[in-house]
């Protein structure tokens, strides 16, 4: 096996000089083909991963990543319109980023490029193989895609279509390259090649990214996890975040971006935590409350200091009284994940505090965090979600695949 996924490695390196000289207009001409043939060929899709879905519930895999695994025809419908809408976007590569003279005569500027290689290494949902080859193609960058062995089957016939059209252009068809074997071992020999693959995307389980950075010898983008708060200030339109934080539990629990901690003010506390908690409770999700809290509902589940760390993905929320901004900010510095935060508010500074001094990647004022997604965003999708700082922060689209190189000008200058 070794032999085989360093040969995919190798061939995926040398398709990345190809894919890299693209000019715009066959990028796109070629996302758009793309696009078009996934939606001829929805029903193949559909079959091979029905295929898959059968397993996992045989396997009894939780709900949420059965409801993560499917390609329904809304899924299928998002997965086309975002390779559309990337296909579309300006091309990223190539372009100049500012350029100043120097006393020397010299001028220099920036230019965007691509990454080169990166390796995807993701659990459950098959959406990301062409959210994933979309970014990667538009942003002049060759991919290895290692998907989960409970999504392989769809893995496999994303991969098939994608290769199709790679053939048509004339490309080579391991500009996008899906890891044919399910091994876990697999991905520990793919964290070895440093000198075929520049970045590493893990998206999936705590789990599996913890081991993707323990184990990587390339640089790794990732974020482990998404613990997401929700801060009711006192000027709240209590209205307003009722939808807000419903919405935020309810509407896909099973994703990183659903919030898991609400946190509401002192002053409104008395009239909205039982407005809010009858609500969350209607649409079954279960409430662990602090002392506070459970002082206004007392048949709500007492909190422990675990409930603050957690990432439920499913209908849980934990819920806390605080005494003012500050408290909030400090339990979201404490607890938090840096993955997304929001407050719902009706005073301006405090909605520009928020913004300023919570150091999130994504930080909302009167929204779901649900909204914290790179196709939402006008991303067209996403590559994956950074909290790491470098060299990305929050959703990553084309452009966050791109580095910048600097370029020199000159007239024959020589440095004395």
């Amino acid at each position: 096996m070794r032999e085989e996924i360093v040969e995919l490695a190798r061939r995926t390196k040398e398709a990345s000089r190809f894919v890299a000289n693209l000019p715009s207009g066959v990028k796109e001409e070629l996302l758009l083909r793309i696009a078009d043939r996934m939606e001829k060929e929805r029903g193949f899709l559909q079959e091979e991963n029905k295929k898959d879905v059968e397993k996992a519930k045989e396997a009894g895999l939780p709900k949420a990543m059965i409801q993560r695994l499917e390609l329904t025809d809304k899924v299928i419908d998002s997965m086309v319109k975002g390779t559309r809408e990337i296909a579309l976007q300006p091309d990223p590569v190539g372009e100049i980023e500012g350029m100043w003279k120097r006393p020397s005569g010299i001028v220099v500027g920036r230019m965007r490029i691509p990454i080169g290689v990166i390796c995807m290494i993701y659990e459950s949902r098959p959406n990301v193989t062409l959210d994933a080859a979309a970014l990667c193609i538009k942003s002049g960058n060759a991919v290895i895609l290692r998907g989960g062995s409970e999504a392989i089957n769809s893995n496999r016939a994303i991969g098939k279509v994608i290769t199709e059209i790679l053939k048509e252009f004339d490309l080579p068809e391991s500009v996008v390259s899906v890891v044919p074997v399910t091994d876990r071992e697999a991905i520990k020999i793919l964290l070895e090649l440093e000198d075929y693959i520049d970045l590493v995307i893990p998206r999936g389980g705590e789990a599996l990214i913890r081991f993707v950075v323990q184990n990587s010898r390339i640089p790794v983008l990732k974020h482990y996890k998404g613990v997401c708060h929700i801060f009711v200030d006192e000027s709240a339109d209590e209205d307003m975040a009722l939808r807000i934080c419903v919405n935020a539990k309810v509407q896909k629990p099973g994703v990183c971006n659903a919030v898991e901690t609400i946190l509401v003010h002192q002053k409104i506390a008395e009239s909205f935590v039982p407005k809010l908690v009858a609500e969350l409770e209607k649409h079954g999700v279960e409430v662990r409350g602090c002392e506070k809290v459970r002082a206004i509902t007392p048949f709500v589940k007492e909190a422990t200091e675990e409930d603050w760390y957690a990432e439920y993905l499913d209908l849980i929320v934990a819920m806390r009284v605080v005494k003012d901004m500050e408290e909030a900010i400090d339990h979201i510095e404490r607890y938090g994940s840096n993955h997304t935060e929001s407050i719902i508010t009706r005073d301006y500074s405090n909605a520009q505090r928020f913004l300023r001094e919570v150091d999130s990647s994504t930080v909302m004022v009167n929204a779901s965090t649900r909204f914290s997604d790179g196709g939402e965003f006008g991303l067209g999708a996403e590559i994956g979600i950074s909290t790491t700082k470098l060299h990305a922060y929050g959703p990553m689209g084309a452009k966050d695949l791109t580095i910048t190189k600097f370029i020199v000008l000159g007239e024959g200058q020589i440095r004395t």
